[in-house]
């Protein structure tokens, strides 16, 4: 069975292709901060923002006070709301990053396994999110079936009809975004030596499973 971007597999078959092969050297693997994924994919403080701006237009405009409680309430619930996604959506994920590739383990409902090889990696741009945490976005060169809603909330924002990949909320996201620059290097030394033309890299690849 296929969803038009790639097989739709059993649970089992997903656990196996996400897991790096046996020749493959794992370089570095992480997970989601749940706090900086719900206040950068999520927009906590924005949403937080918004209910108190309500709550005080409700006290200026003779809404009372028990209007800005129901205003803050409500605020308080969605707020609660977007924590739990967030707290789900950081333990239903896995980054890692081999020698090959990099494999984004997604999904809270449906399980997605994204492969990115590393010689389509174009570019990788880190933004710092404060404390050591930060989210690097991951530009993949050729065309791609990457679609914006499947990569979500693990995608960069505002990138609608070239999507961007995005790894978020990673602790010492410095740290990551080097060993990832130098897997790159190294990979492309070795795929493409000298003068000498390499095969063109697999394009990147969706595996999903119902969870």
């Amino acid at each position: 069975m296929s969803d038009g971007r790639g097989p739709v597999l059993s649970a089992s078959q997903a656990e196996t292709l996400w897991r790096p092969q046996a020749d493959e050297a794992v370089l570095w693997q992480g997970a989601p901060n749940a706090i900086v994924l719900a206040r950068t994919a999520f927009r906590t403080p924005v949403i937080a923002g918004y209910f108190a701006l309500l709550a005080a237009i409700a006290i200026l405009f003779g809404g009372g006070l028990g209007g800005a409680a129901l205003t803050l309430l409500a605020g308080a619930a969605v707020m609660a709301i977007l924590y739990a996604i967030a707290f789900v959506s950081a333990r239903t994920t896995r980054y890692i990053l081999t020698d090959r590739r990099i494999i984004l383990h997604v999904g809270m409902a449906i399980e997605k396994t994204i492969n990115l090889p590393l010689a389509k990696i174009g570019a990788a741009d880190l933004a710092d999110r404060g404390h050591g945490y930060g989210e690097i976005a991951l530009e993949v060169i050729g065309g791609h079936s990457l679609g914006y809603l499947l990569l979500w909330p693990h995608a960069r924002p505002w990138r609608f009809s070239h999507p961007q990949p995005m790894m978020r909320g990673l602790a010492d996201a410095a740290t990551v975004a080097e060993r990832l620059a130098k897997a790159v290097a190294a990979h492309n030394r070795i795929e493409r030596p000298g003068a000498i033309a390499a095969p063109s890299a697999p394009a990147p690849t969706i595996e999903g499973a119902l969870a």
